[in-house]
């Protein structure tokens, strides 16, 4: 027989990964790095819980949702909450003046705070 405490801390254990939500971008810096190239300084922050469930990707996004780049995050940031990566050369067509970023985690897919960010000129 399986005691109520028990059972309610089986529970809780079984729903953790899924506790950590969804990824956040909580800043974009922006540099032109070349003609039409741009890279990206991206803040993120997630509950990060582990290999099961961590933020794993962020996509810079024309404004017709097009994605434009893409840094796959290989690891979990457990320790290091918010953090900073980088994506750099990234082509934009001319005529855009603003991109947006979204985070991606492992659990939740996309989801979270997503920045608009202006092209520097």
């Amino acid at each position: 027989m399986i005691r109520p405490v028990a059972a309610a801390i089986a529970v809780l254990l079984a729903a953790a990964p899924a506790a950590a939500g969804e990824a956040d971008v909580l800043n974009v810096e922006v540099r032109r790095s070349g003609a039409g190239a741009y890279s990206f300084d991206v803040r993120v922050r997630h509950a990060d819980a582990g290999w099961d469930h961590y933020a794993d990707k962020f996509d810079v996004l024309a404004p017709d949702g097009t994605v434009l780049g893409t840094r796959t995050l290989h690891h979990p940031h457990v320790d290091e909450q918010p953090f900073t990566r980088s994506l750099t050369n990234v082509a934009v067509p001319d005529g855009i003046a603003e991109v947006t970023v979204r985070a991606h985690d492992k659990v939740h897919g996309y989801g979270g705070r997503t920045v608009t960010a202006a092209l520097p000129r």
